[in-house]
């Protein structure tokens, strides 16, 4: 018979077990729930995230290094170098190479302060700093002692670099002369830290000539880096230079070196971990063949000396400029590798950094008078076989009195080509008036002297004025007076033009057409300019130069003529003027082109006198310049080399 079960309650071991279980299982549920978690995780960024998380990765790790190209050099239209590049030496830091160097001095720094029971002990960072300086003077007092040179580190330029730029190297001094540089290389020990590097600077061969044509560049941190690998990346860019004035700044996307790039790995601190990743080297930029010949600018500078004015020379066939010199000028030399505050204030005090060639504006004096005889013939007022005037040194027009020459010439009853020649301005004030303010404007206009040119200069401004009675009304208040039409009959009065202008001018007239579009850009295969015809008969053509030539034989260039100064078989066709501005320095002019009968060379000078209210002949101080520059010109042509004398026959000179 079998026992009967007894019931009762569970023994308290068995529910422990029991419960024990319970939670074992669920433990173990949990912990293979977290396992599928942590593998799926795993499967998924393996299978579908392994991308984005080694993008991540390299955009962390990696950093580009863009290295700017050098620039293209300058020639002149005869392949002599005006701009190039030369070396430039310096000495130079990776700050991120010198870790275990700040660690040790940080350490040594903090033990200092500690030692000596300082209470006031810098903050980490702030020993951190201190620390960083003072290894890297200590580099910096190196090269003091191998050069001789006293040279203290800039903390703040430092500070900046570190936080900012620690994958470029840190610039300890920039501009050593080549001796300093080799004594570098000999005199520093071994495995020194401090690297010396050859880069690349503006070379500037011939000092100040062509120097406000040629411009300058300066420092630029604007490095076009678009096209290069790893633009997600972290990017730092050695600076580049950007052309700042002249034809630096005009064609410097032309000049401009393409950059090139470094990629390196960088370690969890930041610094880099060598050797580059990837490495794609800068390309030169273009060379650039400018139309000026450096043999006639350096002719046009040496004439003009000491003067404040300019001096410009056209290819009459084609518009290229061959000559543009501006006095006071500088030294390009000065700006590479960068301007020093001294220099810079020598020409400011010295007011040489206009270039006087495109932004200086003067009344054009008697140069104007061609202006005002094209007018004349063509309207009818004048024909070249009749007199017009009796000049017994002054006149009367609307109850003042306007004089020639001060009233000292006596021209009586000339001609037009006389008139020209002797710069009467009798003569000119009655063309004037017979012509009228309004035919003078248009005529002054169809020359385009009423707008810049448009050379391939920055800053050629627009304060040229040729004025009309509805200008003088606006801007005055005024009335147009016969006397204001005489003023501006013989380039007095309201006129302002600049040298650029009447050089244009001048070849143009050289053409027999209305405009010339000047340029500095060489094209050896460039095609004439062809513009809208002057419009003169022959006889009216013949007449006009007739009077520009004699201005160069017996008239008011007559010096040119002279023994010392004339150029054997070449007839020149010239103006002379003086520009009177009253209370100012007045200002003596001198247009002219040549050969006569088939002309290449178009040329106009602009010079400043000494004080106000000085009769500054444009004979005696302008043309002179032009005789230079013709003279080298028309040497080279027959390859003779009889010296250019711009001065001589000052004594011969007479006013106009």
């Amino acid at each position: 018979m079998p026992l009967p079960v007894q019931e009762g309650p569970t023994p308290s071991y068995i529910q422990a077990h029991k419960g024990y279980d319970v939670r074992l299982r669920l433990f173990y549920g949990i912990l293979a729930a977290l396992m599928v978690v942590l593998v799926g995780g795993m499967a998924y960024r393996q299978l579908y995230r392994t991308g984005q998380y080694e993008e991540q990765e390299k955009v962390q790790s990696l950093r580009r290094v863009i290295l700017p190209g050098p620039r293209g050099n300058i020639y002149d239209r005869n392949g002599e170098l005006l701009v190039g590049n030369r070396p430039r030496y310096g000495a130079v830091l990776y700050l991120d190479e010198l870790r275990p160097q700040f660690h040790r001095e940080y350490l040594e720094i903090r033990r200092n302060y500690r030692e000596a029971g300082d209470k006031d002990i810098p903050t980490a960072p702030q020993l951190e700093q201190i620390a960083r300086y003072q290894v890297v003077q200590g580099f910096l007092d190196q090269i003091s002692r191998v050069t001789g040179r006293q040279l203290t580190l800039d903390a703040d330029a430092l500070k900046q670099h570190f936080r900012q730029q620690l994958l470029l190297p840190f610039p300890l001094v920039e501009d050593l002369a080549p001796e300093e540089f080799a004594k570098l290389v000999e005199g520093l020990p071994p495995n020194t830290p401090l690297q010396l590097f050859a880069a690349s600077a503006r070379l500037y061969p011939h000092g100040s000539a062509a120097a406000h044509v040629l411009g300058y560049v300066g420092p630029t941190e604007d490095v076009d880096a678009q096209g290069l690998p790893g633009e997600d990346l972290t990017t730092f860019k050695l600076k580049g230079t950007r052309g700042r004035d002249g034809l630096e700044r005009q064609y410097d996307e032309l000049l401009q070196g393409q950059p090139g790039s470094t990629i390196f790995r960088v370690d969890p601190a930041g610094y880099r971990i060598n050797p580059p990743l990837e490495e794609h080297p800068p390309t030169p930029g273009h060379d650039f063949a400018c139309s000026i010949d450096l043999d006639l600018e350096t002719a046009a500078e040496s004439a003009l000396g000491d003067q404040i004015g300019a001096a410009v020379a056209l290819d009459v066939r084609t518009g290229e400029v061959l000559v543009m010199a501006s006095k006071p000028d500088y030294s390009l030399s000065d700006f590479s590798p960068f301007l020093s505050k001294a220099a810079g204030a020598a020409i400011e005090e010295n007011q040489a950094w206009p270039n006087r060639a495109i932004t200086s504006f003067y009344p054009p004096g008697s140069t104007f008078k061609i202006v005002t005889t094209v007018a004349a013939l063509r309207s009818g007022a004048i024909t070249p076989d009749e007199t017009i005037a009796d000049c017994e040194g002054s006149m009367r027009i609307s109850g003042h009195t306007f004089t020639c020459e001060n009233g000292l010439a006596h021209h009586g009853r000339i001609l037009l080509p006389e008139a020209i020649a002797e710069s009467c301005d009798i003569y000119f004030y009655t063309a004037g008036i017979l012509t009228t303010v309004d035919e003078l404007s248009a005529e002054a206009r169809r020359f385009h002297l009423d707008d810049r040119t448009g050379i391939d200069l920055p800053h050629e401004p627009k304060r040229m004025l040729i004025p009309d009675g509805a200008w003088k009304k606006k801007e005055r208040g005024e009335a147009w007076f016969p006397g204001d039409t005489a003023n501006m009959s013989i380039g007095q009065g309201f006129v302002l033009l600049s040298p650029i202008q009447l050089a244009c001018f001048a070849a143009s007239v050289a053409r027999g057409e209305t405009l010339t579009q000047p340029t500095l850009r060489h094209d050896p295969n460039r095609p004439g300019q062809h513009s809208e015809a002057i419009g003169l008969t022959e006889s009216q053509r013949a007449a006009l130069l007739k009077g520009m030539e004699e201005c160069t034989t017996i008239g008011t260039a007559k010096m040119l003529s002279a023994p010392a100064m004339r150029i054997p078989g070449l007839r020149i066709a010239g103006k002379t003027g003086t520009a009177q501005i009253p209370g100012k320095k007045n200002v003596a002019w001198f247009i002219c082109f040549a050969p006569l009968e088939h002309p290449e060379i178009a040329i106009a000078v602009a010079a400043e006198g000494d004080t106000p209210g000085e009769n500054y002949a444009g004979g005696l101080y302008a043309a002179p310049v032009a005789q230079a520059i013709l003279k080298v010109y028309f040497q080279k042509k027959t390859g003779h080399a009889e010296p250019a004398r711009p001065g001589g026959a000052h004594d011969n000179a007479a006013s106009g």
